[in-house]
C-alpha cells in the first residue's frame, strides 16, 4: 500500500488568514486573559497566579459522583510542589503511559490525551512547550483547544484539587509529572468545571484537540475496507479512540474478557502478524485506567504469542499490565461499540492517497421564529432556513464531498448543554437559476433532495458524491424552532466555490 505519511497534507484553503484571531498563531483569550502579560506582571511583583475566572472551590470542582457532600468539603487546593518536592511539568517526552485516571469519569477525555500523545506536531499545539516549576515559575500555565472554529488559549493556576493529599482526578504514575493533572484543569476550565466533564464520547476532545476531520465507524456494522482504512489512518498519523457496550451486552463482556462496560479507550496501533502460517491482523487498544486489560486471544498472557517470530514478541510485548493490550481485528468489531478517527484531512477514508482536499468553513445560526425552519423540506418554513450554495468543479471520482454540522451551544456548562437533531437537505440547483436565496419555485424542476437521517450529535458528518453543478446545502434542526448557532466545513476533492 502506497505510504501516506507524506500525503495528509494541510487542506489547500486553509482554514485562517495569516495571523487572524482564532488562527493557531493568534488564538482567542479565553476569559480574556493574556497569559504572558499575567505572567510577567506575576513575575515582576513576585507572585504566583491565583485564577478569579476559575477560583479553587467546590464550584469549580462541581459535582463529581463518587464523592460525598462531606469529602467534596475536604477537597484541599495544592500547587505541585506542595505534593512533590522536584515536580515537572515533562519528564523526558510526554506519553500516554505518564498518567491514569481519577475519581472524575472523563475517560472519553483522558483516553483522547492519550491518542493526541501519539500526534506529536498537535500536542505541541495543544500542549504548549517551554513550561516549567523551575525557570521564571510563578504558577501559571496556559494551553489550547480547538473550540467551534478557532483556537483558544486558556490560562490556568497550578491550584490542582486533592483528597488526603493524592489528586482528585488524574494523576502521574511517577508522582512527579503534571502535564497531565494541569492539561486536564484547563480542559475543566472549558467546561465550567472538574464535574462537568463526567460522561462524554472521545470525539468531543478529538475535535477540540485539533479543528480536524472526525468520522466514526459502527463496530456492529463495519465497512469491509475497515482494515485498511485503519492502515491508512495510522500512516496518516490520526488520533483514534473507541469505545465498549454498555448495558448488559457490556457487563457481559466486561466479565468474560476483562473489558470495562461503557467505557472509552484508545487506538494506538495496528500490526499484521504471521501466525501458523496466516496472516493475522492486530488493533492495539489503551486503556486510561492504565490497568483492566482484554483478557482473550493476543492478551498480554495469551498461548498465541508463541506462534509468531521472536522479534515480533519483543516488539509487541515490551511492557505488560500497563493498560495497553492486543486483540484481532475481528474480536475488536465483536467486542467493541465503535471507533472514532480524527485527522487533518479525510484521506485516511478512502485510498485516493494524492488527493489534496479544499475546505471551506462558514458559521451560522438557526433563531426561532426567524431562520429555524426544521427539517420537512415540504413545508414552507424550512426555507427559511440558512441556505449555502456549492458549486463543484472538475470532478474527482467516487465521494468527493465531506461535510460537517458541528452545533455551537450558547451554554458555558457543559453538563447544561443540549444538542438537537441536525443533519442537511441537498439540492442540485438547475442552471440559470438566479443568485441569492432560493425559494421552493427555483428548484422545483431539480432531482429529489438529498436529505439526512437526522441524529441528536454534537457534530454530524455525511460523505457525498456530488456530479459537476451547482448545489444548494440547507443545515437544519430535524424541528421547527429550536435556536442554535453552528458551524458548517465543507471538504472536497473536487474545486469548489461556497457562497
Amino acid at each position: 500500500m502506497t505510504s501516506m505519511t507524506s500525503t495528509c497534507v494541510k487542506m489547500i484553503h486553509s482554514l485562517y488568514k495569516q495571523g487572524a484571531e482564532g488562527s493557531p498563531c493568534n488564538p482567542v483569550k479565553f476569559k480574556g486573559q493574556d497569559f504572558k502579560q499575567l505572567k510577567e506582571t506575576l513575575l515582576r511583583e513576585g507572585k504566583k497566579f491565583e485564577d478569579e475566572t476559575f477560583p479553587a472551590n467546590i464550584g469549580s470542582l462541581g459535582k463529581i459522583e463518587d464523592f460525598t457532600a462531606e469529602e467534596l468539603k475536604e477537597v484541599k487546593w495544592c500547587r505541585p510542589h506542595e505534593l512533590n518536592p522536584n515536580p515537572s511539568f515533562v519528564v523526558d517526552v510526554v506519553s500516554r503511559f505518564d498518567f491514569k485516571q481519577g475519581s472524575v469519569g472523563n475517560c472519553w477525555f483522558l483516553s483522547s490525551i492519550g491518542a493526541l500523545t501519539k500526534r506529536r506536531s498537535l500536542m505541541v499545539q495543544v500542549v504548549l512547550p517551554d513550561q516549567s516549576f523551575k525557570d521564571n515559575y510563578a504558577g501559571i500555565f496556559h494551553f489550547r483547544f480547538w473550540r467551534f472554529g478557532k483556537w483558544v488559549e486558556v490560562v490556568i493556576d497550578d491550584l490542582l484539587p486533592t483528597l488526603h493529599e493524592q489528586l482528585v482526578s488524574v494523576y502521574s504514575r511517577s508522582g512527579a509529572e503534571f502535564w497531565a493533572p494541569l492539561l486536564e484543569k484547563a480542559y475543566a476550565k472549558v467546561c465550567g468545571s472538574y464535574g462537568d466533564m463526567i460522561a462524554g464520547l472521545p470525539p468531543e476532545a478529538l475535535k477540540d484537540f485539533s479543528g480536524g476531520v472526525h468520522m466514526n465507524y459502527n463496530l456492529s456494522k463495519p465497512p469491509s475496507d475497515l482494515w485498511d482504512v485503519m492502515i491508512r489512518a495510522t500512516q496518516c498519523e490520526t488520533m483514534m479512540g473507541c469505545a465498549t457496550f454498555d448495558g448488559e451486552k457490556g457487563e457481559e463482556y466486561s466479565k468474560k474478557f476483562g473489558l470495562v462496560a461503557g467505557h472509552a479507550f484508545a487506538v494506538t496501533g495496528v500490526k499484521q502478524v504471521e501466525s501458523q502460517g496466516k496472516k493475522v491482523n492486530l488493533v492495539r487498544i489503551w486503556n486510561p485506567w492504565g490497568e483492566k486489560e482484554w483478557t482473550g486471544g493476543w492478551s498480554d498472557q495469551s498461548t498465541l504469542w508463541s506462534t509468531v517470530s521472536k522479534e515480533v514478541r519483543e516488539e509487541c510485548l515490551k511492557v505488560r499490565d500497563d493498560g495497553e493490550f492486543w486483540m484481532t481485528l475481528e474480536d475488536f468489531c465483536t467486542y467493541f461499540e465503535g471507533l472514532d478517527i480524527c485527522c487533518d484531512s479525510p484521506n485516511f477514508v478512502d485510498d485516493d492517497a494524492v488527493c489534496q482536499w479544499n475546505c471551506s468553513l462558514k458559521e451560522g445560526r438557526w433563531e426561532s421564529g426567524k431562520s429555524a425552519g426544521g427539517g420537512d423540506y415540504e413545508t414552507e418554513g424550512f426555507w427559511t432556513n440558512p441556505q449555502y450554495r456549492l458549486t463543484v468543479k472538475n470532478i474527482k471520482g467516487g465521494n468527493n464531498i465531506l461535510l460537517s454540522l458541528l452545533q455551537k451551544p450558547d451554554e458555558e456548562y457543559r453538563s447544561k448543554v443540549t444538542y438537537y437533531y441536525i443533519g442537511f437537505t441537498i439540492y442540485k440547483v438547475p442552471s440559470g437559476t438566479p443568485k441569492g436565496r432560493l425559494s421552493p419555485s427555483d428548484v422545483q424542476d431539480a432531482p429529489p433532495p438529498k436529505a439526512s437521517v437526522f441524529e441528536e450529535t454534537r457534530e454530524k458528518i455525511e460523505m457525498h458524491s456530488l456530479e459537476a453543478g451547482e448545489y444548494l446545502i440547507i443545515p437544519s434542526t430535524c424541528d421547527p424552532g429550536k435556536t442554535a448557532s453552528f458551524i458548517i466545513t465543507i471538504y472536497s476533492k473536487a474545486e469548489t466555490e461556497i457562497e
